[in-house]
């Protein structure tokens, strides 16, 4: 047995040994594990089953891992994505007011989408036309959006008449609890400990438990029913004019990072020739892409690689078995659901904020002397969180990156991916 894997997986050739990929796969599933209780928190707030969406969210990232470990053999973990799984609660469904089985389908069909595009030569087409600045800016900015909410679910911010918002109340035993989360996540997360993130979260839950906040109801049970979520997208109402720049910002916010977070994993893992090419890359781009639209079928946003994996290489992943022992793990956390639903708004706050930060790296990569460019971005990056919309916030962007290379006298320059993108979001602000 243990000949055939090693075969399979190609151990030796890539130098690492079971005990070595089994330590990673803990490891990347420990600093993803927090997805577990973040996404059915956010999502239930379109009035989803918070318990089919959590069982939901462990199938899906079980079943992706499985995927990309036996497909593409890279060591990467994959789950529901953060940001747009907050784009589809509070934006699409809660400020646009469509349903969540449409939403659904807009992600369905989003994913469609990403996978033609990954099977043909679209998808560097389009990575080609977008400026990095800007493809950097679509990152960040749903970075400070995640960021905002965190602040906002924690009581951290508040709304205020004349100021719009202001310092939240820190007597307040809940708001306290996700600004300590914050700081607890933060300071192991220097000390460099391995899932720094679940062991806040899960420590806000305990204090919140000792502080009467949430009721204990126990930590292991059979698995709640999926039927709530199950298969319940609707494709035809998705299928709607007004769904375009929503289905849209789910592919481009999804293809950009994607291809960003396999890259540097690739680079962590060595899986880099030495042609500068990523072992590879091409089927690990297709495994993704083919489960994008998982999410959708099980009651969950797009389902994209973590950087997160990159904590499993660091402990020794080197190959698609990394990723077999994420996916098994995931397995097995359907079984926490009772853990999972107590889990507070105030615990996973923190979490939120701290990832926000995590995403707002990318900014040192903006080439800040290029006005023509850096402008757009930093629009991108501002205006997702101020508008509370992932769409509102890129499409402002390039609005602005046209009127700027106009302004420049560089309209030769303006890409043909740029151009299209561009009528896209202006039928929107026009026609919709």
């Amino acid at each position: 047995m243990n000949t055939l894997v090693e075969r399979f997986f190609k151990l030796e050739e890539n130098k690492t040994n079971l005990k070595s990929e089994f330590l990673g796969g803990f490891t990347s599933f420990i600093t993803m594990a927090y997805i577990i209780f973040v996404n059915p928190q956010i999502m239930s707030s379109t009035g989803m089953d918070q318990g089919a969406v959590f069982v939901g969210t462990c199938l899906a990232a079980a079943l992706a891992c499985f995927l990309m470990g036996l497909f593409a053999n890279w060591p990467v973990g994959l789950a529901p994505g953060m940001g747009l799984n907050a784009f589809f609660t509070f934006t699409v469904v809660g400020e646009m007011g469509y349903p969540w089985e449409i939403a659904l389908g807009a992600v369905f069909l989003a994913g469609i989408l990403f996978f033609l595009m990954s099977i043909t030569r679209l998808r560097s087409w389009m990575i080609e036309s977008i400026p990095l600045n800007l493809r950097i800016a679509m990152g960040s900015g749903v970075g400070l959006f995640i960021g905002f909410i965190g602040l906002k679910n924690g009581g951290i911010i508040i709304s205020n008449d004349v100021t719009f918002l202001k310092l939240g109340d820190f007597s307040n035993i809940e708001t306290l609890l996700a600004a300590l989360g914050f700081l607890l996540i933060s300071v192991l997360a220097v000390r460099k400990v391995p899932g720094a993130i679940l062991i806040g979260v899960l420590t806000v839950t305990v204090s919140a438990l000792l502080f009467n906040v949430v009721q204990f109801n126990g930590l292991v049970s059979m698995p709640p029913s999926i039927d709530p979520v199950f298969l319940k997208l609707d494709i035809l109402g998705a299928l709607n004019l007004s769904m375009t720049t929503i289905i849209m910002s789910f592919l481009f916010v999804n293809l950009f990072d994607t291809t960003g977070t396999l890259l540097g994993v690739a680079d962590r893992a060595n899986l880099i020739n030495e042609s500068g090419d990523a072992n590879n890359l091409d089927k690990a781009l297709k495994a993704d892409s083919s489960v994008s639209f998982l999410g959708a079928f099980l009651g969950c946003s797009p389902v994209t690689s973590y950087v997160e994996s990159s904590a499993g290489v660091e402990a020794g992943g080197r190959t698609g078995l990394t990723a077999v022992f994420i996916g098994l793990f995931f397995l097995l956390a359907v079984f926490f659901s009772p853990l999972a639903l107590i889990v507070p708004a105030c615990a996973t706050a923190g979490a939120l904020i701290y990832v926000s930060i995590l995403m707002l790296s990318g900014m040192e990569k903006l080439n800040w002397s290029n006005t023509v460019d850096l402008l757009p971005a930093l629009i991108i990056i501002v205006m997702i969180p101020l508008t509370f919309s992932i769409a509102d916030g890129i499409a402002l962007g390039f609005l602005a990156y046209v009127v700027l290379k106009i302004g420049q006298g560089e309209i030769n320059k303006i890409s043909s991916g740029a151009w299209f993108l561009t009528l896209v979001f202006i039928s929107k602000f026009i026609f919709l």
